[in-house]
């Protein structure tokens, strides 16, 4: 079993930062698999950024230069950072690994 946690949400001015932090627990052989997904309302889930193993990161054209990712392997932990938010990247944002998700958490981005 995995647990994934997420925390960093939050309310923020367009234009603002939030930082999303997601640790994870139980049988993670590496976090070079880990991930971050959003939901918006009315909308389909997508990627916003992830490690993998023969790509390095991947991020979603509508977040590149804006958003990056990274990790700290000794803390099984992975972040987003989040610059030069904007009212569509408004959604819950999941961390996954594999077939893992975790419970999301509330990003929201005012005008």
């Amino acid at each position: 079993q995995v647990q994934l946690v997420e925390s960093g949400g939050g309310l923020v001015q367009a234009g603002g930062s939030l930082r999303l932090s997601c640790t994870a627990s139980g049988m993670i052989f590496s976090i070079n698999a880990m991930g971050w997904h959003r939901q918006a309302p009315g909308k389909q889930r997508e990627l916003v950024a992830t490690f993998t193993s023969r790509r390095g990161k991947i991020y979603a054209d509508s977040v590149k230069g804006r958003f990056t990712i990274s990790r700290d392997n000794a803390k099984n932990t992975v972040y987003l950072q989040m610059n030069s938010l904007k009212p569509e990247d408004t959604a819950v944002y999941y961390c996954v690994y594999a077939t893992y998700w975790g419970q999301g958490t509330q990003v929201t981005v005012s005008s």
